[in-house]
């Protein structure tokens, strides 16, 4: 019964994509309405991860399936930190069609549903937890380098229509989307320490290969930022492929069998 909460979040997240999209058009009201999706949506997977945790005998979201719907609560509530005010809604047009897409992927593969979840080690909860924060708050990174990118590129074409969608000072997105990925660079490395740590000698696998990578193109990032080596407009490039990369990443590896 439980499982019936996934279709109004998949239903508030998909009107929530399709809001934002029409804010290109028609600035003001579509923006509302948007916000509005992503908070029903949102709500009702809340009710469905508590339901999964009295449910399971465990940790119900060690499978590739079940952290991707963690994983999408995790991005959306991120997003509503900001989302809530006008000038930052505009954030998701990035951030809702890849959370409507990655929790349509999560129930196709069974992560909404009951489990037994897995009580093979405290460590598994606490390092899944860490990682998928991590990589949370680089999607919003990567979502608020996006959007400094669009801006950037229509006012260089003296687009007058970009004025008109209240959107935040290119100054003040590259220093939030900074501070975002490195606040999020330190969560991932304390889940990544975690997840050597619970290691059994062999355990080393795609996943951490993967999250390994995605950690050093952030930390270079950073460190070249810090450095003045690159610009906003670069740096901005490097979240976004970052973005693309944990994108990509997700819904191919797994944290536990």
């Amino acid at each position: 019964m439980a499982e019936l909460l996934i279709w109004p979040a998949l239903i508030g997240y998909g009107e929530a994509a399709f809001a934002y999209a029409g804010v290109l058009r028609v600035p003001g009201g579509s923006a509302r309405l948007g916000i509005w999706g992503v908070r029903i949506g949102w709500l009702a997977q809340t009710g469905l991860l508590i339901a999964q945790a009295f449910d399971a005998d465990g940790f119900p979201w060690g499978t590739w399936a079940g952290a991707l719907n963690l994983f999408v609560w995790l991005v959306v509530g991120a997003y509503l930190i900001w989302g809530c005010t006008p000038r930052y809604r505009l954030l998701g047009l990035a951030v809702m069609p890849f959370a409507a897409a990655l929790l349509l992927a999560a129930w196709v593969g069974g992560g909404t549903g009951g489990s037994t979840g897995d009580t093979s080690s405290v460590l598994l909860a606490l390092h899944v937890g860490l990682m998928l924060a991590g990589f949370a708050g680089l999607t919003l990174a990567g979502g608020l380098a996006g959007l400094y990118l669009w801006q950037d590129r229509r006012l260089k074409r003296r687009d007058i229509r970009v004025l008109r969608l209240r959107l935040p000072p290119l100054e003040t997105l590259d220093r939030l989307s900074a501070r975002t990925a490195l606040i999020s660079l330190i969560v991932l490395t304390l889940g990544i320490v975690v997840g050597v740590a619970s290691f059994d000698q062999g355990d080393f696998d795609l996943a951490m290969a993967t999250a390994i990578a995605i950690w050093g193109l952030y930390a270079v990032g950073l460190l070249l930022r810090r450095e003045g080596r690159i610009q906003a407009r670069r740096f901005a490039l490097v979240l976004v492929a970052g973005f693309a990369l944990v994108a990509v990443a997700l819904p191919l590896t797994h944290f536990a069998s």
